[in-house]
């Protein structure tokens, strides 16, 4: 069977899958893409120009009208894209040298079909198992309130019966940092936007289900807590389950063969 075919196959066997029309090439939310772009598009032409200060995260939301954490987000993509920098307490400025733009920068081929979301589950089981491992023997007290902050932001909305991908990811990339071995974070921004679209359709499979969405945040408490409590074996035991339930959960436990 093509890969085609069996895309069809998974797709018409999962309605989440089959849903979604989302743009896998970007990742993004369209509210942080559209506040992205509109960025960009001023410091590309240089309305915004080299040294000058960005308007507050609070000035932003409100010519924007999104929420801060959709700010916060979006400045850090221009971050990554190298088109701002940050000083501590001062706020964020147009960079004077701008990096190469992440499309000429070698990087991972970008999401294209459901088999490239399985795909990057598959990777992502052989880095972020050791990641949470060395997290939990290295953290320090910054870096753990960072995992508790990004925890809390996933308790607020399984309360209120959503799945935030973006407090999912911080998660996530939260312990990455706290292993104190940056390969691990920068391969994590690196696949940013696959991961984003991954946990889009994990998102969308738990929708309407309450019970599934409880279970999935009891998965972050244990991990947070063996991090916390510096247990490696069993924060990596326990990232390698929660990724492979959440891989099942997306795919409704008929994976594809990519052998084909």
């Amino acid at each position: 069977m093509t890969e085609n075919g069996m895309q069809n196959e998974a797709a018409g066997a999962n309605p989440v899958l089959d849903s979604v029309k989302g743009n896998f090439r970007t990742g993004l939310s369209p509210m942080i893409e559209r506040v992205w772009r509109r960025l960009s598009a001023e410091i590309e032409s240089g309305r915004l120009a080299v040294g000058q200060r960005l308007p507050s995260e609070m000035d932003l939301a409100a010519r924007f009208m999104v929420s801060r954490p959709i700010i916060r987000d979006a400045l850090q993509r221009l971050r990554e894209d190298g088109a701002i920098y940050s000083r501590r307490g001062s706020g964020s400025f147009v960079a004077a040298v701008q990096r190469e733009a992440p499309a000429n920068r070698p990087t991972f081929a970008p999401v294209e079909s459901i088999a490239d979301v399985q795909r990057c589950y598959e990777f992502r089981m052989t880095i972020e198992p050791d990641a949470a491992a060395r997290a939990a023997e290295r953290h320090n007290e910054e870096r753990l309130k960072a995992i508790e902050s990004a925890l809390e932001e996933m308790r607020a909305a399984t309360r209120d019966n959503q799945h935030h991908e973006d407090a999912d990811f911080k998660f996530h990339l939260a312990i990455a940092e706290a292993s104190n071995n940056h390969y691990y974070a920068s391969a994590m921004l690196a696949l940013k936007e696959h991961i984003n679209v991954g946990m889009k359709f994990h998102g969308m499979s738990l929708i309407g289900h309450g019970r599934d969405l409880e279970l999935v945040y009891e998965e972050h408490v244990g991990l947070c807590a063996a991090i916390r409590n510096r247990d490696g074996e069993r924060a990596r035991r326990l990232m390698q389950l929660h990724l492979e339930g959440s891989r099942d959960r997306t795919f409704g436990g008929k994976l594809l063969d990519l052998a084909f």
